[in-house]
């Protein structure tokens, strides 16, 4: 069993910068690809960025540039790195396996993008 705890989000200015951190619980979080999600208020939620456990990446073409990803399994935590923000990123930000077979879904991060 897997628990997922996710930080590291609060409100920013359009352009500015944030480092959201998920720590992980349980020996199966270093033998899976990972992912950090999101869900903005009325719409599903998201893949935003992938991360196997050899370091290969996938992004959302929205943030693709902007936006990245990298874990330490010795720390059992993945990081989401996130540049140039925009309002559009406005979300709850989670993290979980990537694609399916998801652990049960942590409380999340709200990031909020506003001037």
């Amino acid at each position: 069993q897997v628990t997922l705890v996710e930080s590291g989000g609060r409100l920013v200015q359009p352009g500015g910068s944030l480092r959201l951190s998920c720590v992980a619980s349980g020996s199966a979080f270093n033998f899976d690809a990972v992912a950090w999600y999101r869900q903005a208020p009325g719409k599903e939620r998201q893949l935003v960025a992938g991360i196997t456990t050899v370091g290969e990446t996938v992004y959302h073409q929205s943030v693709r540039g902007r936006f990245s990803i990298s874990r330490d399994s010795a720390k059992k935590t993945a990081w989401l790195q996130m540049n140039n923000l925009k309002p559009e990123d406005t979300a709850v930000y989670f993290c979980n396996r990537y694609v399916s077979y998801y652990w049960p879904w942590g409380p999340g991060t709200q990031v909020t993008v506003s001037s």
